[in-house]
């Protein structure tokens, strides 16, 4: 699958501006938010344009008048929405400003932990219902709260995990196989096979209470399990919608590497940036980027926007505020599309808050920092084209499963290596190169191929 990637860095987070948490659009608009954090003053995720240094001299400009707390933005936010849609109560526990009934479930909230890792994502979103290998899959990621204990005490909690996920998987094998799809059984067993020696191995890693090796060893163990989930996959799941069925469409994964390099910053000179893309639940959103990525549309394009809220780039030089394909000679857009958990196929072409769907939980949630989704018009479900962005997470503005994120921006992939790093990105940092390093052979449609 994928390779572990370093940058040439010494990184700590950036601190987060949220002077203005402008939320990801498209556009000029979003340049001319007030320095109130209110609801009605924060502009939606807009495409950014071509007037990229006003953007700079207002953010320079307002450096020195930050006035609004982290807290404050969200109890703004959270007083805002209770005024538009009536709020029960006030509560002023650090989740309650979630409590928009235009969001998610707050009761999602109460019922476990999120996931934020990506990987872990990206596995729980495949299209699959096997639960002998879901049963291997969670004490393995369980591992990585054992090793929040201190000292050699985690590897008492680390071995009741190792043991748990080796049980399940000698109980389960049967059933996992039976769960491998056809054309992909023997590549599977051969996974299996390498899951059994490496838990194997991380029981000797305990043993030998050896703290330091357990992380590693567990990251390896978790990619075999994905890799094992993906041979479950027989095909691609469901039919697009005609309408979009001509587009460039992933149906499947590719990952990509996003090499930047980084202007004026002592903490980093250069980073690649490993993004796997999810086309099973947003075929049409992941393969209008790998077509573009193919295209080198963004090599050599800078960052536009690094707020401490997200990182943005994609809006080409000239009036267009998106890819002009030149086989029409106008903007390619694409629709608004989100998977739901429950759902067969995506929505298309409203959020999920226009449906009426306030307490569905999306496939690919705003979980993780890196998250990668689509900026849009504000007002325009389906006037996405070539700008993206990824969420510098804050879990008091954007908490997992519970944010003004989710269903209403189409996610289509993580970072799942160097994400870290996103926050060190500056305007004007510049995209050396994005490549396809894996899964071109699930792009369908490639306009990219076409001459002209």
């Amino acid at each position: 699958m994928s390779t572990i990637i370093s940058c040439s860095t010494h990184s700590s987070l950036a601190a987060s501006n949220w002077n203005n948490p402008r939320i990801p659009t498209k556009g000029p608009i979003f340049l001319r938010t007030h320095r109130s954090c209110s609801w009605w003053n924060r502009q939606f995720l807009l495409k950014s344009s071509s007037h990229k240094n006003v953007q700079c001299q207002l953010q320079n400009g307002q450096e020195k008048e930050r006035s609004f707390s982290l807290k404050e933005c969200a109890i703004s936010i959270a007083l805002a929405a209770g005024l538009i849609t009536g709020m029960p109560s006030l509560d002023w526990s650090p989740i309650a400003y979630a409590a928009n009934p235009a969001l998610s479930n707050l009761s999602v909230l109460i019922s476990g932990p999120p996931i934020k890792d990506p990987r872990a994502l990206l596995r729980y979103s495949l299209p699959i219902d096997n639960k002998a290998i879901r049963e291997v899959q969670k004490p393995l990621e369980d591992i990585t709260e054992s090793l929040k204990i201190a000292g050699i005490k985690a590897l008492d909690s680390v071995e009741r995990n190792v043991r748990q996920a080796s049980r399940s998987l000698k109980q389960g094998k049967s059933s996992i196989i039976s769960g491998l799809a056809e054309s992909k059984k023997d590549y599977g067993m051969e996974l299996l096979d390498k899951l059994e020696v490496g838990m194997e191995e991380l029981q000797q890693i305990v043993e030998d209470r050896n703290r330091d090796a357990v992380a590693p060893k567990q990251k390896e163990l978790l990619l075999y399990v994905g890799d094992v989930e993906e041979d479950m996959v027989d095909g691609f799941p469901f039919e697009v919608p005609e309408e979009y069925r001509s587009m460039p469409l992933l149906k499947g994964r590719a990952a990509v590497d996003m090499k930047v390099k980084v202007k004026d910053n002592p903490n980093v000179e250069e980073c690649v940036f490993h993004i796997v893309l999810d086309g099973y639940n947003a075929p049409v959103t992941a393969g209008n980027f790998v077509d573009l990525v193919q295209r080198r549309f963004y090599d050599g394009m800078e960052i536009q926007r690094a707020d401490g809220f997200v990182v943005q780039t994609g809006d080409p030089e000239g009036p267009a505020e998106g890819f002009i394909d030149p086989s029409t000679e106008k903007t390619r857009t694409i629709p608004l599309e989100i998977m739901v958990d429950g759902e067969k196929t995506p929505f298309y072409g409203a959020t999920l808050e226009e449906l009426g769907l306030y307490k569905a939980q999306t496939k690919l949630p705003f979980n993780a920092f890196g998250t990668m989704a689509m900026a849009r018009d504000e007002f325009e479900d389906n006037s996405a084209s070539s700008q993206v962005f990824w969420l510098l997470k804050e879990s008091e503005l954007t908490p997992s499963n519970a944010n003004i994120l989710d269903g209403r921006y189409a996610v289509f992939g993580y970072v799942t290596e160097n994400e870290d790093f996103l926050a060190d990105l500056k305007v004007g940092d510049v995209i050396e190169s994005i490549q396809v390093v894996s899964g071109l052979e699930n792009l369908v449609n490639p306009s990219y191929k076409i001459a002209g």
